[in-house]
Formats: structure tokens, C-alpha cells, sequence
């Protein structure tokens, strides 16, 4: 039963990393950008998330934190996007890679600026420490559980709004001909800043689990990047589902790993990604093959 649980853990696991991977997806199936901030900007919206319960009467919620997050975030991520992004697509892919690489050094120095180093948390309310047992030797925790099923409500949501709306279908034509899109009269610059901006709304779902599950400062951004990318390329460039499948098995690896030598957790969460990425370079589930 305690490798049971550990899977289960893993899988949990998972869905915090597909959180943190499901944006990132999004822009670069629709845009293909490369956004290095990513990490960083999931941090941000961490502290957004802190600083808003904190402005909330005692007992509101981080639930309301983070509703009230999710316009902010949006945002920001439309307005880096019309200010910044947009200006840096069309050419090659390295000017969009050194400045979102731009945004991670200001991001971070100055959340350091204003919030310091010292780790935060959000409001605990009780129930970040519940669990469920569900066998003997097998509890699972109210917040991974949670998170999880956030993490499948969220890109449900998203891939109803790719393949089921008028929106989803401008993404689409956009993604796969900009030039043809552009004749049919679609402004593919503002789709670029509403898929941005929407991307930073799933950072914000992905900061209120990163603060409840555990501390965070303003220099863990570029961990929680490598989590993503992993990700992302595990389950195949684009694809928001094969995202969520890529998450699992890097927890997965992680919880086994760390079920054999805590020290391993990381190391083997690598292998994991390493040993697909050899076996299958595009990932398990490439978007031109879906």
C-alpha cells in the first residue's frame, strides 16, 4: 500500500505541475512563444494573491484573493503582451526569448525590492491540513486533491474555449496560417494579448496552490519554469491534455524517487523527463499529431 500512495501522491503531484505548465502550453500552441518570465510571473501573481488577502476583511478567503487576482493577471499579461510581446514576434525566436528573459530579472529583483527575501505563505484557514482517507495506509491530502481537479477543470475550460467557440476558433486559424488569418480579417496582435492574458490567469490558479502547499519567495520562479517545461514537452508542444499527462509523470517520478532516497526526488523527476525526451523527441502527445 505505501507504493499505492506514493503513486497517488505523485499523480496529485501532478496536477500543481500541470498548472504551472497549462499556460505556458497555451501561448506557445497559439503564439509560439517561449516565455522565460513564466516562472517568475506565477510567483508574482503568488504575491498579488498575498498582498490581496491581506487587503481582504478577516476571514474572506484566499478563494476571493484569488478572484480578485484574476483580472489583475489578466492584465498584465495582455498588457506585456501589447507593450513588449508583440513587437518581438515575426522575426526569429530569439528576440522573444531575451525578452522574456528581460521580464525574469526585473520581475525578481524587484519583487525583492519590495516584498525582500523572506519566504510567504498565504492565510492558512484550516483546511490545508485536512485529508481524506480513502484505505488503511492511504490519505490524501484536501489541497493536492483539490488542486488536482483544478487543474482538469481548467484546461476542460480551456479546450472548450479552443475548439467550441468563435474565440477559440481565431486561436486556431491564427496558430496554424497568421497570413491567411490576417486576410479574413483577424487581428492577430489583440488574440496574441487575450491568449496571454488568459495564460496569466491559469498562473494565478497555479500561484494559490504553489502558496498553499508551500513557502515561496521571489527567487523560486525559475524552478517553477524548469517544472513547466517539463511538462509541456513530456506531454508535447501544445498540447493542453498531453500537459496534464506530462505533469503526472514527472510527480510521479518525483514521489518514487523520493519513496527510495529523498534525496533522489528531483534528480529522478529529470530522468523521467530525459528518458522520454530520447525515446520521443516531440513529446507523447504532439499537437500536428492529435
Amino acid at each position: 500500500m505505501q507504493w499505492v500512495d506514493t503513486i497517488i501522491q505523485g499523480i496529485l503531484l501532478g496536477g500543481l505541475y500541470a498548472l504551472y505548465a497549462t499556460g505556458l502550453s497555451l501561448m506557445f500552441g497559439i503564439m509560439k512563444l517561449v516565455n522565460l518570465a513564466h516562472g517568475d510571473l506565477i510567483v508574482l501573481a503568488a504575491f498579488v494573491i498575498v498582498v490581496l488577502a491581506s487587503l481582504l476583511p478577516p476571514g474572506s478567503g484566499v478563494v476571493l484573493a484569488l478572484l480578485l487576482s484574476l483580472p489583475i493577471m489578466f492584465g498584465v499579461g495582455y498588457g506585456l503582451q501589447v507593450g513588449f510581446l508583440n513587437r518581438t514576434l515575426d522575426r526569429d525566436i530569439l528576440p522573444p526569448l531575451i525578452v522574456t528573459f528581460g521580464f525574469s530579472i526585473i520581475i525578481q529583483n524587484g519583487l525583492l525590492e519590495v516584498f525582500s527575501a523572506d519566504s510567504r505563505r498565504l492565510p492558512l484557514t484550516g483546511w490545508e491540513s485536512a485529508s481524506l482517507s480513502v484505505a488503511s495506509g492511504i490519505s490524501i491530502g484536501t489541497v493536492p486533491l483539490v488542486c488536482f481537479a483544478s487543474a482538469v477543470v481548467v484546461i476542460a475550460g480551456l479546450n472548450f474555449l479552443i475548439y467550441r467557440t468563435a474565440i477559440g476558433r481565431a486561436f486556431r486559424a491564427t496558430s496554424d496560417d497568421p497570413e491567411t488569418a490576417q486576410l479574413m480579417g483577424i487581428d492577430h496582435r489583440r488574440l496574441f494579448a487575450i491568449a496571454a492574458g488568459i495564460a496569466m490567469m491559469v498562473c494565478a490558479v497555479a500561484a494559490l496552490y504553489l502558496g498553499l502547499r508551500a513557502n515561496f519567495d521571489p527567487t523560486i520562479g525559475p524552478a517553477r519554469l524548469l517544472y513547466a517545461f517539463e511538462a509541456v514537452i513530456v506531454g508535447g508542444l501544445g498540447s493542453l491534455w498531453g500537459t496534464l499527462i506530462g505533469g503526472m509523470i514527472i510527480g510521479v517520478a518525483q514521489t518514487v524517487g523520493a519513496q527510495i532516497n529523498p534525496e533522489w526526488q528531483i534528480l529522478t523527476g529529470h530522468l523521467a523527463f530525459l528518458v522520454i525526451l530520447v525515446v520521443r523527441p516531440r513529446g507523447l502527445f504532439p499537437k500536428s499529431e492529435g
